[in-house]
């Protein structure tokens, strides 16, 4: 059976100082480095926030080369990055080419990623877009080894729940997807009405107190 719940979070950010200046402005807390992706010519640094999950802030490398396709996380995308924001999510399954199938949303191509030791299989659109414009996960799956948060410093840190904020054909869309793909987790779908902004939130328990990252929600739960 499909098994698909949240992996981690993503900030995109015009530079990785940038990025996590904002999470550290948010949240009251220092990330740590992570590292390099020599295909997308990107890096990233992270957060625990709880078992097999993390937060990852990641920005164009400036001393990677031009890779030779769209980086990942529409990093690429003009007027997409100019600013840190919560852009998407990644879904963690323990079967990616069933899930790709099962799924009603185009996620892109599984490509297969490394970062130092870690090694793992992950969607990416050709054009290095966002499945709904983030608020439909990246599909991720992972090799054999330990999982990444794992390794990392538990700084007080956990997230209590993500929600998407969506027009009701794009969160009909999103349910779909989740079912399809057997989604178990923390994860709400809402619906606003036409016009208003759509998005993600995450709301994150910190040493300090409960905090938001994304949009208001200002929304009505379905």
């Amino acid at each position: 059976m499909l098994h698909t719940c949240i992996d981690h979070l993503v900030i995109t950010a015009p530079s990785l100082m940038d990025g996590a200046e904002y999470v550290r402005q948010a949240l009251g807390v220092r990330l740590e480095a992570g590292g390099e992706h020599p295909r997308m010519g990107t890096h990233n640094c992270l957060l625990r926030l709880g078992d097999g999950l993390f937060l990852e802030v990641i920005a164009v490398n400036p001393e990677a080369p031009q890779p030779d396709r769209p980086r990942w996380f529409q990093l690429d995308a003009p007027g997409q990055n100019v600013q840190p924001r919560l852009a998407t999510w990644v879904a963690r399954t323990n079967n990616i080419h069933a899930a790709v199938a099962a799924s009603p949303l185009a996620h892109g191509d599984i490509q297969p990623m490394t970062r130092g030791q870690l090694h793992w299989l992950i969607t990416i659109p050709a054009d290095g877009g966002l499945p709904l414009q983030g608020a439909a996960p990246t599909l991720i799956e992972w090799q054999a080894q330990p999982h990444p948060a794992s390794k990392l410093l538990d700084l007080g840190c956990s997230l209590l729940g993500l929600e998407a904020n969506l027009e009701l054909a794009a969160a009909e869309q999103l349910s779909s997807m989740l079912v399809l793909t057997g989604f178990h987790g923390a994860f709400s779908v809402n619906v606003v009405s036409a016009g208003l902004p759509c998005g993600l939130v995450a709301h994150i328990q910190t040493p300090t107190g409960l905090c938001r990252l994304g949009l208001p929600a200002g929304v009505i739960a379905v």
